[in-house]
């Protein structure tokens, strides 16, 4: 990083508001704990009844919740911002005239949309990705059309790494 870039603020640190650590991801671990409390729920109600859903509920959302804050961890906000602040300006779709701060809710939604879709591929959601752009706020300051490219940028360098770390492991293991 450049000497005469300001530090970052240390709210771009994304703390977690119980401990304190950097890199905390709530939206991974929601979404972890929703899945695996609903799939813990739902092969114990089979078995136990609504006595044994209710407590594989419990159970699947503890075991979801980290499984869910481990996905997300792997994607570091802070650092994706950083690197799309510094990159955005070479990409085929960078306007001279549009500052990095327009594209960021599209970076932003690119890789926590990676995470949230991640056993799908972008063109499976590409649509409903779109209709959630257009439902939020987003879509104030960049319409689904400019944004896209910034999201499927973001999108496919999470999935490029991922690929990258599973062949990694892959070596690793074979060693």
């Amino acid at each position: 990083m450049p000497a005469n870039k300001p530090k970052k603020r240390d709210a771009d640190a994304n703390r977690d508001p119980i401990s304190g650590e950097a890199g905390s991801h709530p939206v991974g671990t929601g979404l972890g704990t929703a899945m695996g409390g609903a799939a813990a729920g739902m092969a114990a109600g089979a078995v136990g009844g609504p006595v044994g859903a209710a407590i594989g509920a419990v159970a699947g959302g503890i075991a979801g919740g980290y499984a869910g804050k481990a996905a997300a961890e792997a994607i570091d906000p802070t650092e994706e911002q950083a690197y799309w602040e510094e990159n955005y300006a070479g990409r085929p779709y960078f306007e001279e005239d549009v500052p990095y701060d327009t594209y960021a809710p599209a970076y932003r939604y690119g890789w926590e949309s990676r995470t949230k879709y991640a056993d799908r591929s972008y063109n499976d959601v590409e649509a409903e990705l779109q209709r959630e752009w257009w439902e939020s706020e987003n879509n104030d300051q960049l319409e689904w059309e400019k944004a896209q490219p910034a999201v499927r940028d973001a999108w496919d360098r999470i999935d490029t790494r991922d690929q990258a770390r599973v062949r990694e492991s892959q070596r690793k293991s074979r060693k």
